[in-house]
């Protein structure tokens, strides 16, 4: 009889694929060691097969328009903040991708973030970035540097699409077809994809920013109007990466 310990490195080493077959096996072993192991599987099992029903609701758009050719996802992060840039991401997913767990950038961990960032551009067709700095948002106002930066991320494709889901905006000036889709990074996979990687290009950068203005605290509040950097913005005065705009009651 193998030991509880060979049993976990049995099901360590094999895929979930392989995971039912082998809780069936072991459901009979009455040693509570051997019974607590099937019901964690047995609970992996049904996550897993959620979180399937749940990223086929999120391709609800995909499909839909997959008779077109390549889509591709928009998204924005940081137009709220008191520093640094608007980051835009355009993404286009493989029709038949099988990457779980894309949503809504916010609803999801940083550590998660980052796994399915690397994820997304192992297997994206294409992925371009765009950016709007704090000068640029103070001189046309945030709503339309956040255009500019869709329109910059889309430019950067290696790979044009025929159609763009876009979270909640239509872009102006671009002759692509669009689709705004009301929070739409927690409806499309594909907007989801480009929420993500727009959330961790602009957190990394605004952790490089803390490294050489540490003061603010950029790397915890990304630039934010966190009590903390509120108090910092007006002991220190503003940053060469703060929007002039966005903190006339601050300072």
């Amino acid at each position: 009889m193998k030991t509880i310990g060979e049993i976990k490195t049995e099901f360590l080493n094999t895929g979930y694929t392989g995971w039912q077959e082998l809780c069936d096996v072991y459901r009979s072993d009455e040693r509570a060691g051997v019974t607590k192991l099937v019901q964690q599987y047995e609970k992996k099992i049904k996550n897993l097969e959620n979180e399937k029903l749940r990223m086929h609701k999120m391709m609800e758009y995909e499909h839909k328009y997959e008779h077109l050719g390549y889509l591709c996802g928009i998204d924005e992060v940081g137009r709220g903040p008191l520093a640094g840039p608007v980051v835009a991401c355009a993404v286009i997913l493989p029709h038949d991708h099988h990457i779980l767990y894309l949503n809504d950038s916010k609803k999801l961990t940083a550590h998660k973030r980052e796994e399915l960032y690397d994820v997304i551009l192992r297997e994206a067709v294409a992925v371009g970035i765009g950016m709007a700095g704090p000068a640029r948002i103070d001189e046309i106002n945030i709503l339309q540097a956040t255009y500019e930066a869709m329109r910059q991320a889309v430019s950067k494709l290696k790979v044009m699409p025929q159609l763009l889901l876009n979270d909640a905006v239509t872009i102006p000036q671009i002759t692509i077809p669009q689709v705004p889709i009301i929070k739409g990074d927690a409806k499309s996979a594909s907007i989801a994809a480009a929420s993500i990687v727009a959330k961790v290009t602009r957190d990394r950068l605004m952790a490089e920013y803390d490294k050489t203005m540490p003061e603010y605290g950029f790397a915890s509040n990304k630039g934010y109007g966190s009590a903390e950097h509120i108090a910092a913005l007006k002991k220190y005065g503003p940053s060469p990466i703060h929007r002039a705009s966005f903190i006339t009651h601050f300072v």
